[in-house]
């Protein structure tokens, strides 16, 4: 995309990366708004639904950001050198296919996760955790495999065949995804969602704040905390007190209704809406670790154009398109949860005598640590590659090709693919475990909000580097020319970050 919206709607290098950094963290942020709408209102079912047409609109409307001349700028005068800017309209036209696609992953993306686990958990089953262990390595595997085809066979297309069937072809493939969803309806497992969660935190936080000044009541005393009839859990934990204030009964009778219900949901809550936001507390922590990281697995502009001026060729004839080098961290993802799966958990598990696995926390410290490496190894080798393009008199030329393979930058993807693989499932699992199942669709989102998040900070990252790297008339470290930039630079502002979050980890 990065290619697209440079060769064809002019973007500087910064501004282009900019742009996709906005719309990847409008695209993860939308799912945790997904992921209340079906926990409160739609239900999973129904969202992912509305999700799937919403971008399937969005596909559409890029194609004909492709078919259509008049919907972008015209081609740069190769005489003048000028391009013209595209218009205020084609911009917006580019912007909404942006936000309908965003709108529909924040329907997908947060409910086929915790949709797929609907249909597999049985919490009173022993051997739950270790279904949903492999569900969750096993829905990474093959969301990594999607990724993988279209880091390869879709960006083989628009590579050859240009962008409007580069385009036209994941239109008709989201198409068909959405019929077969709508076909299987019968099949399915759903569940109804029953209560705004969002309105029941606000109410949490309110009512213990009215309560401040109330005093506690007396230890093992259930009497005074409400909750629902039907519920085993009759008093709040101790952690987070000062939430416990929100389920306090002060008067029975004018607290209390009839049916057992509170008179006033803003006067008094239930130790069920006081625990399932304490709950998402508790995981906040562990939940901003993997920040540093998801901006480390966002930085895929840099490497396209690192690959774009490096030797790409496998054979005389064939060579791999510079958007696709990002499939290596796909395969080296899908691959670490097949062996993680079915040999070193099987073959660990016939050692010990007993089921043997990864506590999550050692998993997600692992991905973290393998991140940092990651990142100097992309130092090294944008170092080497600026090097090589310098020595070879091509400093003025950021379109020319080096003497050095793009194979280079297999490792660095590898590494971050390995990160995600330990990190993102051992988050997305913890999440689901720690949380209530009223909240499953939260859990699934917690990560892409924290993508979310990582690609705002990144191009605030990116933008305070343009700015402090050029000033006085300096060439940026991010500069159109990367080989005048210096984005090794930048790749080790990155490392020295993921090494501070890892302590902080």
């Amino acid at each position: 995309m990065i290619l697209y919206l440079i060769k064809d709607y002019h973007m500087g290098v910064a501004k282009g990366t900019n742009t996709l950094f906005f719309w990847q963290a409008a695209t993860n942020f939308t799912p945790i708004l997904g992921a209340f709408v079906a926990d409160s209102y739609l239900g999973r079912f129904l969202t992912i639904g509305l999700g799937s047409i919403c971008s399937l609109l969005g596909m559409i409307l890029l194609w004909l950001t492709a078919m259509v001349p008049q919907s972008k700028p015209p081609p740069c005068d190769l005489m003048t050198q000028t391009c013209s800017s595209p218009t205020s309209a084609q911009m917006t036209l580019l912007f909404f296919s942006f936000v309908l696609i965003s709108l529909g992953a924040g329907g997908v993306r947060p409910c086929s996760l915790a949709f797929g686990a609907d249909q597999l958990d049985r919490r009173d089953n022993p051997k739950n955790v270790r279904v949903l262990e492999s569900f969750f390595g096993w829905y990474y595997a093959s969301a990594a495999i999607s990724v993988l085809i279209a880091l390869t066979g879709i960006v083989y297309i628009q590579d050859q065949f240009g962008y409007r069937v580069g385009f036209g072809v994941p239109a008709i493939l989201m198409l068909l995804s959405a019929l077969v969803f709508f076909l299987a309806s019968p099949f399915y497992l759903k569940q109804q969602a029953s209560k705004s969660l969002l309105t029941g935190f606000v109410q949490v936080i309110i009512v213990a704040y009215k309560n401040r000044n109330l005093t506690f009541p007396l230890p093992n005393s259930t009497a005074s905390y409400h909750h629902k009839r039907d519920s085993n859990v009759v008093a709040p934990t101790d952690k987070l007190r000062f939430l416990n204030k929100a389920c306090i009964i002060k008067n029975p009778e004018q607290d209390i209704a009839l049916d057992g219900s509170a008179a006033n949901p803003w006067s008094l809550c239930t130790v069920e809406q006081v625990e399932e936001l304490k709950a998402l507390i508790k995981v906040l922590p562990l939940w901003s670790t993997g920040i540093i990281m998801s901006i480390n697995l966002s930085q895929n502009s840099f490497p396209v154009l690192q690959a774009s001026s490096m030797d790409r060729h496998l054979t005389k004839k064939f060579q791999i398109p510079a958007g696709s080098y990002g499939m290596f961290n796909i395969i080296s993802l899908a691959l670490w949860v097949i062996f993680y799966d079915r040999a070193i958990l099987p073959i660990a598990s016939k050692i010990k005598g007993k089921p043997v696995r990864i506590g999550v926390k050692l998993r997600m410290g692992i991905g973290l640590f393998l991140t940092c490496i990651a990142m100097v190894v992309s130092a090294i080798v944008e170092n080497a590659r600026r090097k090589e393009a310098i020595r070879s008199g091509f400093q003025n030329n950021p379109t020319a090709v080096v003497k050095m393979s793009a194979m280079w930058l297999v490792p660095q993807f590898c590494l971050n693919g390995f990160a995600e693989a330990f990190t993102a499932i051992g988050q997305t699992e913890f999440f689901y475990s720690e949380l209530p199942k009223s909240m499953s669709s939260i859990a699934a989102a917690l990560f892409g909000l924290g993508l979310a998040v990582a690609n705002v900070l990144a191009s605030v990252v990116v933008s305070i580097i343009d700015d402090i790297t050029s000033k006085g008339g300096k060439e940026s470290w991010v500069s159109s020319n990367i080989n005048k930039g210096r984005i090794d630079n930048y790749y080790w502002v990155l490392a020295i970050l993921s090494f501070i979050n890892l302590f902080y980890y």
